[in-house]
């Protein structure tokens, strides 16, 4: 049983249910119980789609989507972790096996990396991408001697790693990483040889020349300009989530994503009004200075099949890219819903919550709808802001470091929010829309996310966000019945306040200010920590994993 769980695991299958042989087996082998507790926080969801709506040469290039996806995710391993075959050989426990291939390591993302292998030790804050015997303050004395300034050694695509002098050098990913990288672009290429879509097909091919030389530029302008493709795939190194020391350093991931067109046609107008919303923010104008493009897409998508960093942990339900904001501030950004993730997502854990925490004459105000307008204004407000300082420290993103990712992830909330509010002030919302729903969606939604963990950006960002608002009188809970009850007018104000502080971190790259406010705000404190207990006691998943590949497509 354990070789044919193996087997399973690292074809991508995901094992978080077993079935009553492997029960029996796992009670015969005295598997911990613990480890089967944090295997249920997990709730397998098979990713498949309408493969109808696709021609022949899309189907044909899905499998070639999946070959180059599991390249990222070899990648990652490395990345995060090390050598995956040596971990899970090591591991006597099938279900270990299987929490391992969830975390890619032995550390639980939705506990705050804490390990759940023995002996496995604390997570390095920088991962794999720096030297596990470095101090930030060697990196940084590296960087200020640097002939380039650092920028090798600070780059998105490099590892750091020592010489044979033991001085700090930086390794383009393309070398460090070169035949899985190589063997990715290959399919890649064939994929782009069956293409339909001109758009899709020059993506293709300028995606893997990015593999091959590091300089993701151009495919990112090119995945910004293609419109009419029916398939698409996010692949490459692109999140900086995984390091935790500087916040630096991208992962290796990957989405195969199928359209849905009828979605995308409802979607497609809201991103004409990023520049009169960004007018529009609570901050001083050197705080919205920039202007966002607004030629930008709003798609919804089935995603298909999920490689690398996009698969370790929680999963996401969109994503808003690319994250070069010379690209965002030239052509905006591209905002996927992944709407089969996301009513699973809903269905299976938000509603569950709801009955459990928020007052019963409230709930009724939870709607997907709610759901989904939140997640996916949430990914347009990415958008908004600023991408560079206003007193010459550069990027937010460097300026912040490791704080940069939380801030960000905060900021997309409560703007997204912000955007739905102000678009409905402008009759841009159908005139039935009930604003009440977005709010107490928005609130209950806290509690989902919160689970994450503080090792997850979001997670981190909406405990942060949940004590503010608390703190604010945006809901209140009724020590009777330990529910709690959304306050809208508060709600609204405390979302216009903590706007404000979040856009004037960033504007000033205000490092030290970030980290005192997560120290006031971001722990979960006794009461909400008790409330999340209720939950785990219900038997409410956390999160969700996949069941997924060419035989849940119905194509293996």
């Amino acid at each position: 049983m354990w070789k044919r769980m193996m087997a399973l695991v690292l074809a991508g299958l995901t094992v978080v249910g077993c079935g009553p042989e492997e029960e029996a087996e796992m009670s015969k082998e005295g598997s911990p119980s613990e480890i089967q507790r944090k295997l249920a926080q997990y709730d397998t969801v098979r990713l498949t789609t309408d493969m109808s709506r696709l021609t022949e040469a899309e189907r044909e290039m899905i499998p070639l989507l999946l070959k180059a996806s599991d390249a990222m995710t070899e990648i990652f391993w490395q990345e995060s972790y090390g050598d995956r075959d040596d971990f899970l050989a090591s591991l006597d426990d099938p279900a270990m096996v299987a929490y391992g291939v969830i975390n890619f390591g032995p550390w639980d993302r939705i506990d705050g990396n804490a390990s759940f292998v023995p002996g496995a030790g604390p997570k390095p804050a920088g991962a794999r991408f720096y030297p596990q015997d470095m101090t930030a303050e060697e990196f940084e004395a590296a960087v200020s001697v640097a002939s380039d300034g650092g920028e090798a050694l600070r780059s998105l695509y490099t590892l750091v790693r020592r010489d044979d002098a033991g001085d700090l050098v930086a390794i383009p990913y393309s070398e460090a990483f070169a035949e899985p990288v190589s063997r990715a672009a290959n399919f890649l290429l064939a994929a782009a040889d069956l293409a339909e879509d001109p758009g899709l097909k020059r993506y293709l091919e300028l995606r893997a020349d990015a593999l091959l030389t590091d300089e993701y530029q151009a495919s990112d302008f090119a995945w910004m300009e293609m419109k009419d493709n029916g398939i698409d795939v996010v692949i490459g190194p692109i999140e900086t989530y995984e390091d935790q020391l500087f916040g630096y350093k991208a992962s290796h991931e990957a989405f195969v994503l199928v359209k849905d067109r009828e979605w995308s046609q409802r979607l497609a107008r809201y991103a004409s009004f990023l520049p009169e919303l960004q007018r529009g923010l609570p901050v001083p104008p050197e705080y919205k200075a920039e202007t966002p493009g607004a030629d930008a897409d709003l798609n919804a998508y089935d995603v298909v099949y999920v490689g690398g960093d996009a698969n370790a942990g929680s999963k996401t339900i969109a994503i808003n890219l690319p994250n070069d904001p010379e690209v965002q501030l030239q052509l905006g950004a591209r905002r996927l819903q992944l709407k089969n993730a996301m009513r699973a997502k809903f269905d299976r854990i938000l509603v569950p919550i709801v009955e459990v925490l928020m007052a019963e004459e409230q709930r009724g105000l939870v709607s997907f709808d709610a759901f989904f307008e939140n997640t996916m204004f949430h990914e347009v407000a990415h958008g908004l802001g600023i991408k560079n300082t206003i007193n010459g420290q550069g990027p937010v993103r460097q300026a912040l470091r490791d704080q940069a990712t939380g801030l960000e992830e905060g900021k997309a909330d409560v703007l997204g929010l912000y955007m739905i509010v102000a678009l409905q002030d402008m009759g841009e919302l159908d005139s039935d829309h009930d604003l009440r729903e977005n709010l107490t969606t928005f609130v209950s939604s806290m509690f989902r996310s919160i689970r994450f963990g503080s090792s997850s950006a979001h997670g981190r960002a909406n405990v942060a966000r949940f004590n503010f608002f608390q703190e604010m009188g945006a809901f209140v809970r009724d020590e009777a019945t330990g529910t709690y009850r959304v306050d809208f007018e508060k709600t609204l104000e405390a979302m216009n306040v903590l706007s404000e502080q979040i856009l004037t971190y960033q504007g000033k790259g205000d490092y030290d200010g970030v980290v005192a406010f997560m120290e006031e705000y971001g722990s979960i404190r006794p009461q909400l920590q008790a409330d999340l207990d209720r939950l785990a006691e219900a038997g409410i998943p956390v999160d969700i994993t996949y069941e997924q590949g060419l035989g849940a497509l119905g194509l293996g």
